[in-house]
């Protein structure tokens, strides 16, 4: 049995405390596209932990976790996210599995991103700046280098043809990029010795094997579906499908064997970097949700551009990804509002429309809403659905109406233990 979580909206949903909540019911955890610019939050007894290539069920006991094919891994972030798990006396060489066909991120990836971002000077696209894009660039361009190829002895003779053939692209966007190659190479080769020293796996083959046994198998995506490179919000989108098709791919997992498709979305909406955002609010609920919902990016830092939520968006992310249930985070943030709104509606070049246009840009669409209202109540004590205001109650059947999609779970605070179950 394989079900798939992932984000319906711009990324930043909350996967990766969805994900530890529900590794209990799993017996492996994958991670299926994307790479270290993924930053997935878990919060338990005290502590906050990011996790950035390394699937969210790494701290349940019993859970295996593979990294698959469609993930592009950085050896030396993946080496200090195995570091900060050392205290946690964990047997990773047991529970921690990477696929063979997975693409490497070499430090001349890092430094390509850096020189196209920079020559794009204002029509930059908000990169994380992590090398993911060229590296998957590299991958379908067919001059990748995978995980499996260090096993062999003349891979670094490929990588050195590979970053060479870097450095004088870098020369041919003529920015200034000030870089010690030497020192990253170096850091970059013993974090390779730190990769292969755990399993690698044909993840294909695990998956399959895995089927016939009848473990229970979880895809956990990264990013968010409106950063998809085919459906989101092109080009200010990531390197990778976001979306339930990319789970196939990037796990080598057939369409057939997917059971349950969970979509987990904000209670309002944010973005990071550029890019088309038609909710996006510059007021003081704008500010608001932001401060009180501590909205900075756990990968880069940056602080999120912050909004009401999107059903036109969300309808699209749902019908794409055929999503069977939906988890609501952060209801706790929306607390204190007299009001909420809601779009559900565009107004498109003068119509209105209730689908996503092939561009969103503010010059083509202004957003249509219905207003709510709001409730008062601090939710993040609440231990049962029974105990939830009338208003938010109303709120989460409004969107269960309009979306056509049961919410079983709602989140009313980043620790694991403040999360709520719904009857479908």
């Amino acid at each position: 049995m394989v079900d798939l979580l992932l984000g319906l909206q711009w990324g930043d949903e909350g996967k990766g405390k969805i994900v530890d909540v529900l590794t209990s019911n799993y017996d492996i955890i994958a991670r299926f596209q994307g790479g270290p610019n993924a930053g997935h939050t878990l919060e338990f007894d005290g502590n906050k932990h990011v996790l950035h290539t390394i699937p969210s069920g790494i701290f349940h006991e019993n859970a295996k976790n593979v990294v698959g094919n469609g993930v592009v891994i950085d050896p030396v972030i993946f080496a200090k996210e195995l570091e900060k798990l050392a205290p946690y006396g964990m047997n990773l060489a047991d529970k921690l599995l990477i696929s063979r066909k997975a693409h490497l991120i070499l430090p001349t990836h890092r430094l390509l991103d850096a020189a196209s971002e920079a020559a794009k000077g204002s029509k930059k696209i908000g990169s994380t700046l992590k090398g993911i894009g060229p590296t998957y660039m590299d991958k379908t361009g067919r001059n990748g280098i995978r995980v499996g190829d260090l096993e062999f002895s003349d891979w670094k003779d490929r990588y050195r043809q590979l970053a060479d053939k870097h450095l004088q692209m870098i020369e041919n966007y003529h920015v200034a990029l000030d870089f010690d190659l030497d020192s990253l190479e170096k850091e970059f080769f013993a974090a390779v010795e730190v990769l292969t020293s755990l399993p690698l796996i044909d993840s294909e083959q695990y998956f399959a094997e895995a089927q016939k046994q009848g473990k229970k198998i979880l895809a956990e995506g990264a990013q968010g579906s409106l950063l998809d490179i085919d459906f989101g919000t092109y080009p200010f989108v990531t390197s990778s499908n976001t979306t339930a098709a990319g789970a196939c791919t990037g796990l080598g997992i057939a369409p057939n064997k997917i059971e349950n498709v969970i979509g987990i979305f904000k209670a309002y909406a944010t973005r990071v970097g550029s890019g088309p955002f038609p909710t996006e609010l510059f007021d003081n609920d704008g500010e608001t949700l932001g401060r009180v919902g501590n909205e900075f990016g756990a990968t880069t830092g940056r602080a999120r551009r912050c909004g009401w939520i999107d059903l036109v968006a969300l309808k699209y992310a749902i019908t794409i990804n055929g999503v069977t249930e939906l988890n609501m985070m952060k209801a706790d943030v929306l607390s204190g509002f007299e009001q909420i709104k809601v779009c559900t509606h565009y107004e498109y070049n003068g119509e209105k429309i209730a689908h996503l246009p092939f561009d969103i840009d503010a010059k083509y669409v202004k957003p249509i809403y219905e207003t709510l209202e709001g409730w008062q109540e601090d939710l993040t004590g609440i231990k049962s659905t029974n105990e939830l205001p009338n208003a938010l109650n109303h709120y989460i059947e409004y969107l269960e109406k309009h979306l056509e999609v049961p919410i079983t779970v709602v989140s009313v605070g980043p620790d694991r233990t403040q999360t709520l179950f719904r009857k479908a």
